[in-house]
């Protein structure tokens, strides 16, 4: 069965660690990189990464009032009970 070389939004999602990290094959960062030509969402999300990244190596816990904490535990449980799996 021939493969289709389109990666989707969420292989995309799915591969973004590596990618970030350096450690796709060529042949993946081809793909990963011709889906960020032509998607606009995508490259939002992978600098939105980029930028979570470089906040969270610096972000320590006592940097966040109790509210914003509980927002954001708040926002990753409803995630995680919206995400499949």
């Amino acid at each position: 069965m021939p493969q289709n070389d389109d990666l989707s939004c969420v292989e995309l999602v799915e591969l973004v660690t590596d990618y970030l990290e350096g450690v796709l094959p060529p042949d993946e960062r081809s793909r990963f990189e011709a889906h960020l030509a032509d998607c606009d969402g995508c490259v939002n999300y992978v600098d939105q990464m980029r930028t979570t990244i470089e906040v969270t190596g610096r972000l320590r816990a006592d940097d966040l009032s109790p509210e914003v904490q509980g927002d954001l535990v708040s926002a990753f449980r409803t995630w995680h009970q919206n995400s499949p799996g």
